[in-house]
């Protein structure tokens, strides 16, 4: 046996799944989850905080306060599947929520309430023009390197349920939360109603089924999403952190947050040597 200084040094790396591609069976939907979930944890995410007001009751018209916080007409909520998906005509963003949740209806409720519309029957770019006039229905704040507790505190509302008494903020010019030290933020307006992401058949017919008759409700077991596709109006000035928490996060603010193998990162650029090296 050699001596122990003479043992070879193990490098650990992460376990990955491997996957079989000359089979024609189909998989499973449970091995499909399964399989996909292994590939998106090795897969970096952007991580982002929605933010909006809350709905207003019916009998006011405005959204609903409570005496217990200040901050209690807003409402936040941390993204794990934001993406731009379009520049041209229109600047889209795409996202997530699982249902039912407070933000999805407070999207919803928003997308529902009335607002000028362009004329009628408009060119794609006289249309482009006319909605990004219109006001903005929520922020989508990108997540600095600097903030996983901001993440943390958006994504638990169990245990935080006043996240904006915690994390520092500006108004947008609607009266939208836009967070201290993110990113960037994004003005947004949803382009239509949520798409029920449980409910293919109604995803192919838009709003209805082949009948006429609305589409269907979530109502089964498990966890359930709808999709959110907005139209940017305008990317916001972010306010920058004050005090202690400057100092700390200067050096980060310029980074972004990510989620990689069930935790918080951000990146690193590759240097000449990693660059050279052979997969």
């Amino acid at each position: 046996m050699l001596p122990r200084k003479h043992l070879p040094r193990l490098r650990h790396a992460p376990r990955r799944r491997t996957f079989a591609v000359s089979s024609t069976s189909p998989q499973s939907v449970d091995a499909i989850r399964r399989d996909l979930c292994a590939l998106l944890r090795d897969t970096a995410q952007p991580v982002a905080v929605v933010t909006s007001l809350m709905p207003a009751s019916p009998s006011s018209p405005t959204p609903s306060t409570s005496s217990a916080s200040p901050h209690a007409r807003f409402h936040g909520a941390t993204l794990s599947s934001f993406t731009s998906i379009a520049l041209d005509p229109h600047p889209l963003v795409a996202f997530s929520l699982r249902i039912p949740s407070r933000m999805a209806a407070s999207l919803s409720s928003a997308h529902a309430s009335p607002s000028p519309s362009p004329s009628l029957s408009p060119s794609p770019s006289t249309f482009a023009h006319a909605t990004s006039h219109l006001p903005a229905q929520l922020v989508v704040n990108i997540l600095s390197a600097a903030q996983p507790a901001v993440a943390a505190r958006f994504a638990r509302p169990d245990l935080h349920p006043d996240p904006f008494a915690h994390t520092p903020y500006a108004l947008s010019a609607e009266g939208l939360p836009v967070l201290a030290g993110a990113l960037g933020a994004l003005s947004c307006r949803l382009v239509a109603a949520s798409w029920p992401l449980h409910d293919l058949a109604s995803l192919r017919a838009r709003d209805r089924d082949a009948e006429g008759n609305p589409r269907s409700r979530w109502e089964g077991d498990g966890v359930a999403s709808e999709l959110f596709i907005a139209q940017v109006t305008r990317v916001e000035e972010v306010p920058r952190l004050e005090g202690s928490e400057a100092d700390d996060a200067e050096g980060q603010r310029t980074s972004p947050l990510l989620y990689y193998q069930r935790a918080y990162a951000t990146v690193r650029t590759l240097d000449q040597s990693d660059r050279e090296k052979k997969p």
